[in-house]
């Protein structure tokens, strides 16, 4: 190796024009990352990271297709005429503490991220949403409160594993992309957790179906205790622990996963490592050759310093507004659509139907919901990301949602007749297309991309808890401000609410707010990480030591 290709530079600026360029230099150990082509561990790494969302959404999302039949079989009242329902409170907790459990898990994990690293917490998250996931099918007891409370206590540490996989799996898919496509890298693992909705309707499909068949039952009008067979407590329990698979498969190449550069080389300040993992991901020989890095390091101000606010305030109001904005209706939608399409009469009134015969068409309904609407919208976020951009996209988003929820909500008497129903459904549909191919994608993307390496994973973190929080909101708000106005058509146990079609009001009302709050989030298209966070600027009179990268041979990335 030349003399000219091995350069420790060491260099005090005396103006801040001057540093820039210097620091510009130094970055350019990461522009190999920013220009290189798209290579096969690109797509190693979506699949190894989307697993990880596949089975968050298939974990988070399935209980609501056995929600209905945990009332029938641990609540059943004799003598009612209507099947058993959960009480409003154990109906709350258990669809709602898991968003709990998640909201602390994006908090902690995101933390933790910037200061152990990627790769070290990934495997943590994983391994707890395994053990969760499988515990969540089993009690101490046959009792309501011990059952609800072992699923309630087991859900929460489960979403406390996927909460860590947010900020982890964003950060990690950001510093390994280059900056064409990084944007539908980022996309394309969240796009994973359409499939992991749409499996989990497709599971509960095919287990319901398979005990229905074996073990038939009347409906509850025909015979109250007998339309709920025995077996019937095994088919929520197994559809819970399904989601174990899927993560469990790909724990393995998690552990296999090098550090991501960025992390190495602007927080770790190991800019050799990050040349020799930069190798590996890229298929490149890259050598570098520091004697050490300066303790200090440009831009180094703490997440709660007057900098970052003045940097980056107004930039993580906005991520955290939309996020918890988007939250609020798309997981009122999702988790109570089994309500919304009864009130319609979709789903066929529940004493009508047996226990198992229930699950199967409430799960048949969310999977045609998925396959027709979830899934296409995410995937069309992943495809014109990167040449929309990502405001146009989130505020196109909201526009829509706001127009869909109003175009439901106002006219809700037209779709509630039954030759109106269909027409009911594709408008909810839609909303939950414009949802995928635009807020719920853009709003995960965009933190992972504006924030600097140090506090990426931390700001990622704390923009999806401020969803999780609407996501609590929606969970727990939606559940008792869907119920009937009138207090005799109500649930078991509600107190009356403010109606199906006010409650789609409110959520349009929301949705137009998300659309105000996207002008406070920047553009990232086509813009490397270092300069969307700004860590290709510094201040006077730092110092700063830097390293060179050599490319061997024919394989040369130009830096």
């Amino acid at each position: 190796m030349s003399k000219k290709n091995k350069s420790l530079l060491t260099c005090k600026p005396s103006s801040d024009e001057r540093f820039k360029a210097m620091v510009n230099d130094n970055l350019k150990v990461l522009n190999a990352l920013d220009v290189a082509k798209t290579q096969w561990y690109h797509f190693t790494a979506i699949v190894i990271a989307g697993m990880g969302f596949f089975t968050d959404a298939y974990d988070l999302f399935c209980i609501s297709l056995v929600t209905k039949l945990l009332g029938r079989i641990y609540y059943h009242d004799a003598g009612d005429s209507n099947p058993g329902s959960l009480p409003p409170n154990i109906s709350a907790a258990v669809n709602g503490v898991a968003f709990c459990g998640t909201l602390a898990g994006q908090l902690f994990f995101g933390w933790l991220g910037d200061k152990m690293g990627r790769k070290k917490v990934y495997g943590m998250t994983l391994m707890l949403m395994v053990i969760c996931s499988i515990a969540s099918g089993l009690s101490f007891s046959h009792e309501p409160t011990a059952v609800m409370a072992t699923l309630c206590f087991f859900r929460f540490w489960l979403g406390f594993g996927i909460g860590g996989d947010y900020p982890l799996s964003a950060t990690i898919m950001s510093e390994y992309a280059n900056k064409k496509t990084r944007g539908a890298f980022i996309a394309a693992v969240f796009a994973m957790q359409g499939f992991g909705i749409l499996t989990g309707g497709m599971v509960a499909c095919v287990v319901s179906a398979a005990f229905k068949s074996a073990f038939p039952a009347p409906a509850y009008e025909d015979d109250p205790l007998g339309s709920t067979v025995l077996q019937a407590d095994y088919v929520w329990r197994i559809i819970l622990m399904f989601g174990s698979i899927p993560a469990l498969m790909t724990y393995y190449w998690r552990m296999k996963m090098p550090e991501t550069a960025r992390y190495t080389a602007l927080v770790a300040k190991n800019a050799k490592q990050a040349a020799a993992d930069m190798s590996k991901v890229l298929q490149v020989d890259l050598e570098a050759e520091p004697e050490k890095m300066s303790e200090k390091s440009p831009n180094s101000f703490g997440l709660f310093s007057k900098q970052f606010l003045k940097r980056h305030g107004l930039h993580l109001l906005g991520t955290t507004s939309t996020w918890f904005l988007l939250d609020i209706a798309f997981y009122s939608q999702n988790l109570f659509q089994k309500d919304i399409f009864t009130a319609i009469g979709w789903i066929p009134a529940a004493k009508t139907m047996n226990a198992i015969q229930e699950v199967f068409k409430i799960s048949r309904a969310q999977t045609l919901i998925a396959l027709c609407s979830t899934v296409p919208g995410y995937w069309f976020t992943v495809a014109f990301i990167d040449r929309i951009g990502r405001f146009k996209i989130q505020l196109m988003g909201f526009c829509f949602m706001t127009v869909f929820m109003f175009g439901l909500a106002l006219p809700y008497h037209h779709w509630t007749q039954k030759e109106n129903r269909i027409g009911f459904v594709v408008m909810y549909a839609l909303t939950f297309f414009f949802a995928n191919f635009g807020p719920n994608a853009t709003t995960f993307v965009v933190p992972a991309e504006i924030f600097p390496a140090r506090l990426r994973s931390t700001c990622h973190g704390i923009s999806a808890a401020s969803g999780k929080a609407g996501a609590i909101i929606g969970a727990f708000g939606f559940l008792y401000a869907a119920q009937s106005q009138d207090k005799t058509k109500t649930d078991k146990g509600y107190p009356p609410g403010i109606g199906v079609k006010n409650s789609l009001i409110v959520l349009g009302v929301v949705n137009c707010l998300g659309m105000l709050f996207t002008f406070l989030v920047p553009e990232s298209k086509g813009k490397s990480l270092e300069e969307m966070s700004r860590e290709n600027e510094g201040e006077d009179d730092e110092v700063i030591e830097i390293a060179s990268v050599t490319a061997h041979e024919n394989r040369t990335i130009p830096v």
